[in-house]
């Protein structure tokens, strides 16, 4: 999420921090997409029913909104969106692929007051081509880097992890930083939406025990270059790196202190309707519609958003029940947990408890057991298999996918759609 420290030592929840999804309607067909981005919603939020929408939120105390999409600059109305959350005193960032971001739209962000852009860039020029499923998409982020840059404009990037890209992440930060990010968030790829239908493509959970490390040797090197990486909420947890990898800085001592959602987070899809994280499974989180109730109402009433504030470790189940640090953490990124076992309160995606088990002698290996339906923000289901740990490895990739790479790098087409 957010790549500054929230501080969360008081329990006055409100959306301090809100995701707005401004329409669904994108231009890449990533493969990887949670919200299965493309079409724009059957009823979007008008620009005038959105500026009404942030005026809510400055009368709730919302301290930052990130706009997102599909791609929100395609929302007819983006920057008079953006200038009334500005008006407002709101700070307004944005996270985009960035594939129609010139130099004009890098000076109109700037001229309405955009705080920051952060550019998603998920591997090297192949990678990254093959998940955006577009040929030139790579150049066209790196492009887009550099007009927000000329324009003065505060530039980050993310990086969503898995299978395909987990070896380039020293490389890809070498090519963010000669960039001139200033900061770079890192997550790791939830089977949500599109990536739930590619169970190849998501790491399994003892991938961690080489990732997290690795990350973490980067953000030292990161600090050096006056770079903030930081990870996002599903990315951990407790391993020997937690300080390191969520502080701000190089001696800090911070760590994850459970799921923000519906605490000091919101996220608003391009329709209006309210979950307490722009990543929540739509079918099971939304409290509610800015059409029918105001946000103020959603917030203080829906218990699809207040689950969290009430959760205790009795809500854990699994692994995350019996975990040392269960009460601190409660289970993790929410989301993610539910996206591979159906509820939260047990996330196998954890940094503790992979180096747990592989200290046994064993891993946890995900095996599909039921697909997703092929909605927005939906889910298929995993089972949980322990095996030794130095049994075969994750399968390579698929034959479409090196075919695919192949194209892309030999410059005859883009990969297939999905």
């Amino acid at each position: 999420m957010v790549l500054r420290r929230l501080d969360i030592g008081k329990p006055d929840y409100r959306p301090v921090y809100v995701v707005w999804e401004l329409t669904l309607r994108c231009d890449q067909p990533c493969t990887h997409c949670g919200s299965r981005a493309g079409d724009a919603r059957a009823s979007e939020l008008s620009t005038d029913e959105a500026v009404g929408v942030a005026r809510q939120l400055a009368e709730m105390r919302t301290e930052e909104v990130a706009l997102i999409g599909g791609e929100a600059y395609l929302h007819p109305g983006f920057l008079d969106i953006v200038r009334a959350l500005r008006g407002h005193g709101v700070r307004v960032t944005m996270t985009t692929g960035a594939r129609g971001i010139d130099a004009a739209l890098a000076r109109a962000l700037r001229d309405a007051d955009v705080y920051s852009v952060s550019v998603s860039v998920d591997g090297l020029e192949a990678t990254h081509d093959l998940m955006r499923a577009g040929r030139g998409s790579f150049r066209a982020a790196t492009a887009a880097i550099g007009h927000l840059r000329d324009a003065g404009v505060t530039v980050t990037a993310n990086t969503n992890f898995n299978r395909l890209n987990m070896g380039e992440a020293e490389a890809l930060f070498e090519h963010l930083a000669e960039l001139g990010i200033v900061g770079w968030q890192v997550q790791i790829t939830a089977p949500l939406g599109r990536a739930a239908d590619r169970a190849d493509l998501v790491l399994q959970p003892w991938d961690l025990v080489e990732l997290v490390p690795r990350l973490a040797a980067l953000k030292k090197r990161a600090f050096e270059r006056g770079i903030l990486v930081m990870p996002g909420n599903n990315l951990g947890y407790f391993g020997r790196e937690e300080a390191l990898l969520r502080s701000t800085k190089p001696d800090g001592q911070d760590h994850f202190q459970g799921c923000l959602a519906g605490r000091f987070l919101m996220g608003i899809e391009s329709d209006g309707a309210v979950k307490g994280c722009p990543s929540l499974q739509t079918s099971h989180y939304v409290g509610g519609n800015v059409r029918e109730r105001s946000l103020r109402e959603i917030w203080d009433a829906a218990p699809e958003l207040a689950f969290t504030r009430a959760r205790t470790v009795d809500d854990l189940w699994g692994f995350c029940r019996t975990c040392p640090f269960a009460e601190t953490c409660l289970g993790g990124c929410s989301f993610t947990a539910h996206s591979v076992l159906g509820r939260p309160g047990n996330n196998p995606y954890c940094h503790f408890r992979a180096a747990s088990l592989a200290r046994e002698g064993k891993r946890e290996r995900l095996v599909p057991a039921r697909p997703a339906p092929g909605r927005p923000f939906d889910h298929g289901l995993f089972e949980i298999q322990v095996e030794p740990w130095d049994d075969a490895p994750s399968p390579p990739p698929t034959p479409e996918e090196k075919r695919a790479l192949v194209r892309i790098r030999k410059g005859r087409d883009g990969p297939p759609l999905p």
